[in-house]
């Protein structure tokens, strides 16, 4: 097992854990849309990167409508 020989003095120990701290999450808004959403994430609305992927919209049946007449 590895000891090490001499004590690391408080500025080497800081300098070591200077990359350690934890960032925010990065957020990006939409162009088609203007709504913010995480990176390689779409948006709520179903675009990204300025296109619609995924339509959102709500589907709805034929034979739904036909049987509430």
């Amino acid at each position: 097992m590895a000891v090490q020989q001499n004590r690391k003095t408080r500025s080497k120990r800081g300098m070591r854990r200077s990359h350690d701290a934890i960032s925010g999450t990065t957020v990006t808004q939409e162009q088609a849309t203007g709504s913010y959403r995480l990176r390689h994430h779409m948006s709520d609305d179903g675009f990204y990167r300025g296109r619609q992927v995924v339509d959102m919209s709500p589907a709805v049946d034929d034979e739904e409508e036909e049987g509430e007449e």
